[in-house]
């Protein structure tokens, strides 16, 4: 399916955000879904990756994470400098505005003329992954994809860094599908167990993947990207979005 693809300003408060969309040029009306990028924000590798997923049926937005410490437009690098400005940014921004960030986000796909409002997912990666789970939370998000969700097990997300996410998941109404690295050290295999039991623990209607990579393995421009697993893992996130947004 071929699609069509802009930047828009979301307004956020007494600001604006800038979000990227991706939707089938074909008229019509899809699911939504929205998707949180990692710490380097919309760059090029990113947004190939929407139009890949919009491709399917999915109008999808993706918006600056970190808007309110970051000039508009900025893509942080894949080095020391651009982890670290990641991660300063993360640990300042408390986790109510990531949240207020995604109802934003919400708002927008419900207005989209694309958009059927009944029909709304979440997705993301790294640290997206993580803000993908805490989007399940919002009672409109009826699917939701965590590709190698960072600090969801240790919490450490946001200000303060006690995340209460996990804590939270017997919140989640819809079905959850989370993706996992075998050989990811950031999300180990104590991470993994530890995430499982929360949902299990809730009662949370979910499924787990495993492929044998690297965190970070879907983007193609890192060291870590294995083509194999991603098309495995985009296979999938495909298949559940069709089924559970049906």
């Amino acid at each position: 399916m071929q699609i069509k693809t802009e930047f828009i300003n979301i307004p956020i408060g007494d600001t604006t955000m800038r979000a990227f969309v991706a939707a089938p040029a074909t008229a019509g009306r899809y699911p939504g879904i929205v998707l949180f990028t990692d710490i380097f924000q919309l760059g090029d590798s990113v947004c190939r990756t929407i139009g890949r997923l919009a491709g399917y049926g999915f109008v999808i937005a993706a918006h600056e994470i970190f808007h309110r410490h970051e000039p508009v437009g900025t893509v942080l690098e894949q080095n020391d400098a651009g982890i670290a400005r990641g991660m300063a940014a993360q640990k300042v921004m408390p986790v109510a505005q990531f949240d207020s960030d995604c109802r934003a986000v919400i708002a927008t796909l419900q207005q989209h003329p694309q958009v059927d409002a009944d029909k709304l997912g979440a997705t993301g990666f790294c640290i997206g992954g993580h803000l993908a789970f805490r989007a399940a939370l919002q009672p409109e998000i009826k699917a939701a994809v965590c590709f190698y969700p960072s600090w969801l097990h240790s919490g450490l997300l946001g200000a303060g860094q006690q995340a209460d996410s996990l804590q939270r998941a017997a919140d989640i109404r819809g079905e959850l599908l989370v993706l996992f690295g075998s050989l990811d050290t950031l999300v180990p295999p104590a991470g993994r167990a530890t995430i499982e039991a929360a949902l299990q623990q809730g009662g949370v209607k979910y499924e787990t993947r495993l492929y044998e990579a690297a965190h970070g393995f879907v983007r193609e421009d890192r060291a870590t990207h294995d083509p194999e697993c991603t098309d495995a893992a985009m296979a999938e996130t495909v298949k559940w979005f069709q089924r559970v947004l049906a």
